[in-house]
């Protein structure tokens, strides 16, 4: 006799300062089932840990990732601080200039950072995962763009470089 199969999907709520009852489910394993053309060169753990970004980033939304991730991330407590990034540079842009390029989606108001952990934590979503370099004037393509074959990942993203946000 066989035993049933335990459940992978998990509902996550989403309560902070830039999303209010945000929920979405995690469907795959973490770390794993990416798109076969997503080939990331880090975790986000690992990310956070060699202090990529160097901005007050993510401080407030830690609850809804691994604590483990933040026991050793490189992030501000209060304000911006370069000598944080892990190439001593400030590389950030605000906010608003995302914004504006169109490069924020509504599920990920904080950018790809936030889609690269919750995708690596198991969040699939079809207008979403895999997209990026696929519409010339947003991170995100349509899912018929993605089905007619349209999509392609830059040699960055296949090399992994993608996942270091160069």
């Amino acid at each position: 006799m066989t035993k049933p199969r335990r459940r992978l999907e998990r509902k996550v709520v989403v309560h902070d300062k830039m999303q209010k009852k945000y929920v979405y489910m995690l469907i795959a394993p973490m770390g794993k089932s990416f798109d076969p053309r997503f080939k990331p060169g880090l975790t986000p753990k690992q990310m956070l840990q060699l202090g990529v970004f160097g901005v007050k980033y993510m401080t407030d939304c830690q609850k809804e990732f691994p604590s483990d991730w933040f026991t050793k991330a490189k992030l501000p407590p209060k304000k911006h601080d370069a000598s944080l990034n892990y190439f001593k540079v400030d590389a950030s842009q605000p906010l608003r200039v995302w914004q504006k390029k169109g490069w924020i989606h509504p599920d990920d108001p904080r950018g790809w950072f936030q889609w690269y952990c919750r995708y690596y934590m198991g969040r699939r979503h079809v207008k979403t995962d895999q997209t990026m370099g696929c519409d010339k004037t947003s991170h995100y393509a349509d899912q018929k763009e993605l089905q007619e074959g349209r999509c392609h990942v830059s040699s960055t993203a296949k090399t992994g470089g993608f996942a270091l946000g160069v």
